[in-house]
């Protein structure tokens, strides 16, 4: 099997949230998946260095966070957040002490040395810097780190050309800025993509253009190659559940059908690198086999018994004392969470998962299993997946099939067929209906309409007061982020999604107001920017390199 690979994608994103709230929505999202993924996967990744395994993961970081990670603000509320929690489960090992539950005293202690561990970890081993920790494993070979879009858009929707390309080359300047080299790799966020047809705004009325495939954009930037889900790759004609509902989509649904390849349909494997037409872009499909057994929470390993159950926190620390149990119980029956027992889960899950891709491959001469993953999947929804992917690694040392970085996949497998990708994401349905449906339709009657008034204004106008553009174009990002459809859509923190793209839209209305005022701002006005900087401030050193326009 000298020319079989697996190679892991691990995805990294949060929206901007310094300054933007706390608990329940806010910085604590930000906190949390540095103590439970970032940290923990750190260790693993050097644990395995140091006993002679090559970690080979490839990993990505959005500029957003690359960003929020490097600010002194995370670092300061960081280490607060780990006390806090050292605190918490002290108090809870006092009150079960006190109340005769000694099994949760012992849980208490369990969480108060985890959490002294990431507090140690991150102060004294990492010196407060997990972007220098990442670019350490990269510059010595071990990892590979791509890139994504400045703030996650959800790229197929926006309107104009430049902001694709203003959300690709930030993109590509901030990895440059925090790695230090040229990135490779692009994630696509919500592995969303639009080939090249014309085009017409799926919310009011507009003109059909002609609009480059997104890859085109991502070629001329200068990456390499894209990932994308396996019904792009198949074709699959799998549609979301709000077209009668929602018009727009629908039309927007059957253009991208209309621009799919003809001819003799050709079951297309997954397990091959391809060349997208008509740039010639390298790109990877997902693997859904693999997948399903890692994401899923109740068929796959971490719907197991054993794990700790995500939902169930003890209050007000917000600690978890429980285990899964059963799928199919209440939160209230759920049993004490066992350490150990859970432990001994690991390895023969990790080599179960090794022989599912060994079974895989067995039948082809080549190939490339790519599996994709959310960071935070790994610790985070699944506290035990760092220690499991530990245990992953360390069989495919001694397995027939190599662990390898994606970019080093392409070199040893040359993609041997060009497709024409079809339209869509790997969002509920296969389509954009998650990011674009009537819940969320007016987040992109606002994102249309500050793409149109910041193409309206003169180059002059913006270069003559460089404070005004700057944040003009940060509230622009922020607002175009996919994380604030994504939350109203699902429930998970709507309000607080509605409000922040309410927020970025109405900052912006005004710096555009204030631009073409071509005046001196007031002194209320020039606090008021101070303000909008100071909570908005993300890219701050290098939003005077970046070229805001073509």
């Amino acid at each position: 099997m000298a020319n079989k690979f697996f190679t892991l994608v691990l995805h990294t994103h949060l929206p901007y949230v310094i300054n933007h709230g706390n608990w329940p929505h806010g910085m604590d999202w930000l906190y949390e998946a540095a103590a439970e993924s970032y940290l923990p996967l750190l260790d693993v990744f050097y644990r395995l260095s140091q006993e002679g395994y090559e970690p080979s993961v490839s990993i990505s970081f959005t500029p957003v966070l690359s960003d929020q990670l490097a600010s002194q603000s995370f670092k300061n509320g960081f280490k607060k957040y780990l006390l806090m929690k050292i605190e918490a489960a002290e108090k809870d090992r006092f009150y079960f002490e006190k109340s005769g539950q000694r099994e949760l005293a012992h849980l208490a202690v369990f969480w108060s040395h985890w959490y002294e561990k990431q507090f140690e970890a991150f102060v004294y081993r990492w010196q407060e810097d997990l972007i220098a920790a990442f670019r350490q494993l990269q510059n010595e070979g071990k990892i590979e780190i791509l890139t994504s879009a400045a703030t996650h858009a959800y790229l197929p929707l926006l309107s104009q050309d430049s902001s694709l390309r203003l959300q690709m080359r930030v993109g590509k300047v901030v990895y440059e800025h925090y790695f230090e080299r040229s990135p490779k790799g692009f994630w696509l966020p919500e592995c969303a993509y639009r080939p090249g047809y014309l085009w017409s705004k799926p919310v009011g009325n507009s003109s059909p253009m002609w609009r480059p495939a997104i890859d085109v954009i991502l070629k001329e930037i200068g990456f390499n190659y894209f990932l994308v889900d396996l019904p792009l790759l198949r074709a699959s004609e799998v549609k979301g559940v709000y077209f009668d509902r929602f018009p727009a989509l629908k039309k927007l649904w059957e253009k991208s059908f209309n621009h799919r390849r003809t001819g003799k349909k050709i079951e297309l494997s997954p397990y091959f690198p391809y060349f997208s037409e008509p740039s010639g872009l390298a790109f990877f499909a997902r693997d859904d086999r693999t997948g399903h057994q890692v994401w899923s929470s109740s068929s796959g390993y971490p719907g197991d018994g054993w794990y700790l159950e995500f939902h169930k926190k003890n209050f007000p620390g917000g600690l978890r004392y429980w285990r899964v149990t059963a799928n199919n119980l209440d939160l209230g029956e759920k049993e004490i969470y066992q350490p150990d027992k859970a432990k001994l889960r690991l390895e023969s899950q990790a080599t179960h998962f090794v022989s599912l891709l060994f079974d895989i491959l067995k039948e082809t001469e080549e190939g490339v299993i790519a599996s994709f993953y959310d960071t935070e999947l790994f610790g985070h929804w699944w506290f035990e997946g760092p220690e499991w992917l530990y245990f992953v690694i360390k069989n495919l040392a001694s397995s027939p099939i190599q662990l390898e970085k994606t970019s080093a996949c392409l070199e040893k497998i040359k993609p041997k067929l060009s497709i024409s990708l079809p339209e869509g994401s790997w969002g509920s349905g296969g389509f954009h209906w998650l990011w674009l449906n009537e819940d969320t339709v007016w987040i992109w009657e606002k994102i249309y309409w500050l793409e149109e008034e910041t193409l309206k204004l003169k180059r002059k106008q913006l270069k003559a007061e460089p404070r005004l553009w700057v944040q003009l174009f940060r509230e622009k990002l922020l607002l175009e982020s996919s994380d604030w459809p994504f939350l109203i859509s699902t429930w998970t923190a709507r309000d607080y999604a509605e409000n922040r793209a309410a927020l970025h839209y109405e900052r912006a209305r005004t710096l555009i107001n204030w631009i073409k005022r071509d005046s001196e701002l007031s002194l209320d006005e020039s606090k008021l920017l101070t303000c909008w900087e100071n909570e908005d401030g993300l890219f701050s050193k290098l939003s005077m390199e970046i070229d805001l326009y073509d």
